[in-house]
């Protein structure tokens, strides 16, 4: 799915049981990613403990032989609980990939940054997936999207809801513990490049 359908998906959810929902920035994704560590992955540095924490390429194959996303909370968590921030699925941030983002700020102390995205390609998925290798699951890896994700979508224009060839993509959605004023949620809301194929 596109992440314009998972912030839709978050508007559905915030609708119907009132109470706000929203995809993480990726700094959010990180912390909870990492859950007080600084190390590579949040259990530690060592890959070969992947097995135990994450469904990825080394492991991700079924009894028919077919490789895929596996069932939530299969594997180990993280030490906060959460499960599957290392593979299984990657998951959409709010946040653009700008490589001078963080240095521009680095003087700065900034309160939860996010990088709005300015156009419809250059989104940030983390955590990996089935579909990957170790480097890849590393609490710090990110993915950006690409046109590619949508090369056997056979709609003109092509589809603003899903990703035919991006099966490794999916969302994790954050509720904050105070509701947001307006103000604050028109800082995380869709943008107009979203609407766009």
């Amino acid at each position: 799915m596109t992440q314009h359908a998972a912030k839709m998906y978050c508007e559905w959810l915030s609708a119907k049981t009132g109470r706000y929902y929203r995809l993480p920035t990726e700094a959010e994704w990180e912390y909870a990613c990492r859950a007080g560590s600084n190390t590579a992955y949040s259990f530690g540095d060592d890959a070969e403990q992947l097995d135990e924490y994450a469904c990825y390429i080394d492991n991700s194959e079924n009894d028919l032989g077919d490789a895929g996303y596996a069932k939530v909370g299969t594997k180990k968590p993280n030490a906060w609980g959460l499960c599957d921030m290392h593979g299984n699925v990657a998951e959409w941030v709010l946040d653009a990939l700008d490589p001078g983002f963080y240095a521009k700020s680095a003087d700065a102390v900034v309160d939860n940054p996010l990088c709005r995205p300015t156009e419809l390609y250059g989104r940030i998925v983390r955590g990996g997936s089935w579909d990957d290798g170790p480097e890849m699951l590393r609490s710090a890896a990110r993915r950006v999207s690409d046109p590619d994700w949508k090369q056997q979508d056979p709609q003109f224009p092509q589809s603003i809801w899903y990703h035919t060839d991006a099966r490794f993509v999916g969302f994790r959605i954050v509720r904050p513990l105070h509701e947001p004023t307006d103000e604050e949620k028109k800082k995380f809301a869709s943008d107009k490049y979203q609407s766009e194929p």
